[in-house]
C-alpha cells in the first residue's frame, strides 16, 4: 500500500490512539477504548484504508511510496 498519511496527520492519529487505549484501560471507555487500535495502526503504518477509498492524501510527494 502506498503511503497516505501525512507527518501532523500520523502525530495527531498516534497520539489520539493512545489516549482512547489509555481511556479504555483506565477511563470511562472500558472496551470501546480498543477502537484505539485503529487510529494508532494507521499512525504507525503511515496509511489509511479509507484516505485509499476517498482519494485523500496527507503525505508530501517526495516521501509517497511508489
Amino acid at each position: 500500500m502506498a503511503t497516505n498519511v501525512g507527518g501532523i496527520d500520523r502525530i495527531l492519529r498516534i497520539v489520539a490512539g493512545i489516549a482512547l487505549l489509555a481511556l479504555g484501560a483506565f477511563g470511562p471507555l472500558g472496551w470501546w477504548g480498543l477502537v484505539g487500535l485503529v487510529p494508532l495502526a494507521t499512525g504507525l503504518m503511515r496509511t489509511c484504508p479509507a484516505y485509499s477509498l476517498l482519494g485523500l492524501n496527507t503525505c508530501p510527494v517526495d516521501q509517497r511510496a511508489a
